[in-house]
């Protein structure tokens, strides 16, 4: 008999007055009982509504049907079909929009833990597997894959199974891009990251460090060099500012440069080689996942009060519920409905301020959300000595300036074709944040699984 109960089994976590101190991970993952018991609530519907949600189309009632048998192994072979990235997927997907709003265990109740489910079973495959990737033959095709970050990977990955030979090109000194450098270690563990990426060099995946393809390398040297088709999957790394005043006073960072200090170079360590301020005041502005990350990584150095700033309400706010659950449970402070105009500074140009308004919310603009209006008369001052701005970012203008033929549009992302991924030149396909902007890492995953596809039909037909 199935498991009826309408709500999920809970995710153990940290208590949040310990982990607001520390970088541990904050989920602790389903125990195997309650791995077991939340695989007994999936119905196993023919049609399969939760594959539709699912940006790489995992046979998700496939995998929890081994999980129900115990077969942890299955269940894993099944998810690493569709996904070259598992365990990180089970962590950072936002499964309540996709997969889980699906699951027709919703409808009277709460869905099916999906993605705890995912992360369960990587986990205990990573712990418990003594039997390496099996690297496929050779087809003698080469491929070359810029950006090492959740596109890059999962193109690199399924052209690797098929076959070729990927190289694959990092800025960064380490791979792994936005997982690495964005997302807190006590979200994503490194180590984690780091495992994912072992099992793709183990299948044959090459990885060249230290690379900047525009500077280091031009596209058309990768041709030279024998490359017959590349995937551009540099991401969206150019951050955005508010144009207010003040926003050049020391103490203010893009949410960029203040999460690869603290998670890449490791800034909250002791005796970290890369200085980080280490703030009482902290105020980051924007709603989405990067903003509390970045406020939750604020808290944790030290901040004693850390604010949101978001012009919208909470409703509108596209961070993952469950961040903005942890992210009140560890004391952040939320200012909604608030948009700064200003950014104080003292004589040693360091923040000591911030002006804002009140905002009321009108008609609904181009994004569908409610648009924010000013309040009249509402202006006020917050105290604070460090600012942080999370208000998304676009892609690096450096490959698109030293590449004919390239078309972007006016934000500067690649033009593809929807389908193939395909840019305006032969043999030059992109995905992931470099075409749609700042999204999802699974988004990103999912068009890096699409171009490796129509690479793989390219290559083929040629």
């Amino acid at each position: 008999m199935p498991n009826m109960s309408l709500k999920k089994n809970e995710m153990p976590v940290q208590d949040p007055q310990v982990r607001r101190g520390n970088f541990d991970e904050v989920a602790l993952g389903y125990t195997l009982e309650q791995a077991l018991d939340e695989a007994e609530r999936c119905l196993h519907c023919k049609n399969k509504p939760c594959v539709s949600g699912c940006p790489v189309a995992i046979d998700i009632p496939g995998f929890i049907g081994k999980v129900k048998e115990k077969d942890f192994e299955g269940a894993y072979q099944i998810l690493s079909k569709d996904s070259s990235l598992p365990a990180v997927c089970g962590r950072v997907c936002p499964q309540e929009t996709q997969c889980e709003s699906k699951c027709v265990r919703g409808i009277k109740g709460e869905p099916v833990g999906i993605g705890r489910l995912e992360r369960f079973v990587a986990d205990y495959h990573m712990a418990h597997s003594t039997e390496p990737p099996v690297k496929p033959a050779p087809n003698g095709h080469k491929v070359a894959v810029v950006g090492a970050g959740p596109a890059g990977l999962t193109c690199a990955g399924d052209l690797a199974k098929a076959g070729y030979d990927v190289t694959i090109f990092e800025a960064l000194h380490l791979a792994g891009g936005v997982l690495v450098y964005g997302i807190p270690q006590f979200r994503l563990p490194k180590e984690i990251v780091q495992k994912e990426i072992d099992n793709l060099k183990a299948i044959g995946v090459t990885l060249d460090t230290d690379v900047v393809i525009g500077r280091t390398l031009t596209v058309d040297e990768l041709f030279e060099q024998g490359f017959e088709a590349i995937f551009i999957g540099s991401g969206a790394g150019l951050p955005r500012f508010m144009n207010i005043p003040g926003e050049n006073l020391k103490g203010v960072y893009s949410a960029n440069e203040f999460l690869t200090r603290t998670n890449l170079m490791k800034a909250y360590r002791e005796g970290s080689d890369t200085p980080i301020m280490h703030a009482q005041k902290v105020a980051v502005v924007g709603g989405g996942n990067v903003a509390m990350d970045a406020a939750r990584c604020a808290k944790r150095l030290g901040a004693k009060d850390v604010y949101i700033v978001y012009r919208r309400s909470e409703k509108e706010m596209p961070a993952r519920i469950e961040e903005v659950h942890h992210a009140k449970e560890e004391g952040i402070e939320f200012h909604v409905l608030t948009n700064p105009t200003a950014i104080l500074g003292d004589d040693n140009r360091m923040v000591k301020g911030m002006t804002c308004v009140q905002m009321e919310l009108g008609e609904p603009d181009a994004s569908g959300r409610r648009r924010p209006i000013v309040k009249e008369g509402s202006e006020f001052e917050l105290d604070v000595d460090c600012v942080i701005m999370a208000l998304g970012t676009s892609p690096n203008p450096l490959i698109r300036n030293t590449t004919k033929g390239l078309e972007t549009n006016k934000h500067g992302c690649f033009v593809v074709n929807e389908e193939t991924c395909q840019t305006s030149r032969e043999g030059v396909y992109a995905g992931g944040d470099a075409v749609t902007g700042a999204a999802t890492v699974i988004l990103a995953m999912g068009a890096g699984k699409q171009a490796a596809k129509a690479i793989d039909q390219y290559l083929k037909n040629k």
